[in-house]
């Protein structure tokens, strides 16, 4: 995949990104680059929404998404990206070398963002313009499929990086759903003596205990976490002194 060798193969104070379907400005690339050589961030995001996308973007549905990723994100990792989806970015030598490249499509940049959030990387947003595709240029995102894709790996991210929310919220549906079912059960035990409904009883049981192992698998994933988060300070150390030696 081409980030992942250009990530790998490249060293550089700095690395900008752009999209080559002409919607960008390059004169705000110089800005960009700044806030990674004077102001050392680690990420910096071209914001598109601030400024002209949902006026130029004839895509209703993009316009959705993008802001939808955005909230999502930024209310489940509490952060404060401005543009999520964004092609446009610098990034700094250090973020290069500890992000892992793993999605082949529009879902690496959700990955580059929740890696920058999870990590407590410096990022910051630039205001650019955006302009829409010129006639005859057709976007190889599919609103659908992709956008299915991109919200998956968001999930799935948000799982690896925050697995105590992730499971305390499912251990929280499982054992609500365990009492519905239950509670009329034990409602006519406590008036009659009676079990009316033994299968009922059995699944309610069942699944309030999926609901405990979800927590404690929730308990164990935090730990290994926190551990990965240490790792990374580990990493990013010896990742300076390499930059140096250069």
């Amino acid at each position: 995949m081409l980030f992942r060798s250009m990530f790998r193969e490249i060293d550089a104070e700095c690395y900008l990104m752009i999209d080559g379907d002409d919607t960008y400005p390059l004169d705000c690339a110089r800005e960009l680059v700044d806030k990674v050589l004077e102001h050392n961030a680690d990420m910096v995001v071209g914001d598109r929404l601030s400024s002209t996308y949902f006026t130029e973007n004839k895509r209703p549905f993009h316009n959705f998404g993008n802001s939808l990723m955005r909230t999502g994100i930024n209310r489940l990792f509490h952060s404060d990206i401005k543009d999520i989806m964004t092609g446009y970015r610098a990034f700094s030598y250090e973020f290069v070398k500890t992000f892992p490249v793993f999605s082949k499509g529009f879902e690496i940049e959700t990955e580059m963002t929740i890696h920058a959030v999870n990590y407590n990387m410096q990022v910051e947003n630039v205001v650019v313009e955006y302009r829409d595709r010129p006639a005859g240029s057709v976007s190889k995102l599919n609103t659908y499929s992709d956008g299915m894709k991109v919200i998956h790996k968001m999930l799935q991210l948000y799982k690896n990086y925050k697995p105590m929310h992730f499971f305390g919220a499912l251990c929280a549906l499982l054992i609500l759903i365990a009492l519905i079912l239950m509670l009329p059960i034990v409602n006519v035990y406590l008036r009659t003596g009676l079990v009316p409904r033994f299968p009922t009883l059995i699944v309610s049981c069942f699944i309030a205990l999926a609901g405990i192992q979800a927590f404690f698998s929730g308990m164990i994933l935090e730990v290994m976490a926190a551990k990965d988060k240490r790792d990374f300070e580990y990493r990013l150390a010896k990742i300076n002194e390499e930059k140096r030696k250069l």
